[in-house]
């Protein structure tokens, strides 16, 4: 598991999902638990979480996770992390669609900060 910290939310990276309840010590989150994860068949095609992106049940802060399993090819990878960030950018820019362009631009540019990281594992 990789975890970097952002100003506005934590990027968690694993090839095991369960490990985001692992990271904070909880076996329940938004409607998910660890025990179902753990009896999950995942693999690089099925997952019981290939991505997510929620605030922390510890201190609120934003979070995205990445099964670093469903991430098989660059563009596999990269509409995983663009899917994840554009809920972040919804959530940090408060679901104001006035603000549609600033929205998609800030998840694209987020997308390249985290693809970089990944390819540096």
């Amino acid at each position: 598991m990789n975890i970097f910290s952002f100003t506005l939310y934590t990027v968690i990276l694993s090839y095991n999902p369960c490990d985001v309840f692992k990271f904070y010590n909880v076996t329940e989150m938004h409607g998910l638990n660890l025990a179902d994860c753990e009896k999950y068949n995942n693999t690089t095609e099925d997952a019981y979480i290939a991505g997510l992106s929620n605030v922390s049940p510890i201190d609120n802060k934003p979070f995205v996770f990445i099964n670093l399993s469903r991430c098989t090819d660059d563009i596999t990878t990269t509409g995983l992390i663009f899917h994840e960030m554009m809920h972040l950018s919804f959530d940090l820019h408060n679901n104001d669609l006035s603000q549609e362009e600033e929205i998609i631009t800030w998840a694209e540019l987020e997308s390249y900060k985290i693809i970089k990281l990944i390819k540096k594992l």
